[in-house]
């Protein structure tokens, strides 16, 4: 006599724990997966906001920078403007000093017998137009700038003979250069006068 089991109950119970284990497996797969991907998320927003940050921060520090440039920019016009302009002063003063020294220099230079007419200066070239009573003296005058301490480089553009008060003379014209800094040197450079020595 044989004994008939039946299996069926036992193995529908067997596939639903196994739907239920699978349904729990995946139920959590899908719970790590969410956190995962919320963890990554918020990782990235984290560290998006912290470059943002940095960004502004940079930004801020930047303009910081370019406004300290500009103030440097207008500071060197600045000191380039007072650079200029005490030049220019420096200049003037020298100008003056020169026009001393050519004026005196001219007085020791002309000989007798030379008289002049006109003196006209543009920058360091002195053009002088004037009289004298020969060709020589000319020749003179020229020897006298060349060998001047404060003159130099004497050229003649012309000499024709000439009348003045009904007497004959000649009448040149003659081009020269002012050595500014040799007079820049000895004005520097020059021994103060000693005092007087008191008288006992």
């Amino acid at each position: 006599m044989s004994v008939r089991v039946n299996l069926l109950p036992h193995r529908a119970e067997r596939r639903t724990r196994a739907r239920q284990h699978f349904g729990l497996l995946a139920v959590a797969t899908a719970v790590v997966g969410l956190l995962i991907v919320g963890g990554v998320h918020l990782v990235n927003a984290q560290r998006i906001a912290t470059q943002d940050e940095r960004n502004r921060f940079l930004k801020s520090e930047i303009a910081k920078l370019d406004k300290e440039i500009d103030e440097i920019k207008k500071l060197k016009e600045e000191i380039a403007a007072l650079l200029a302009r005490k030049q220019a002063i420096e200049n003037l003063q020298a100008d003056r000093a020169q026009t001393v020294h050519l004026l005196d220099e001219l007085v020791r230079q002309t000989p007798e017998g030379v008289y002049l007419r006109t003196i006209k200066q543009t920058g360091l070239r002195v053009n002088m137009v004037g009289y004298a009573q020969s060709n020589a003296r000319v020749s003179t005058v020229m020897r006298n700038i060349d060998s001047s301490p404060w003159l130099e480089a004497p050229v003649l553009v012309e000499i024709k003979a000439a009348s003045v008060d009904k007497k004959r003379v000649s009448e040149f014209n003659l081009n020269f250069s002012v050595k500014r800094p040799e007079v820049e040197q000895a004005a520097k450079g020059a021994p103060k006068a000693a005092p007087a020595a008191k008288k006992g």
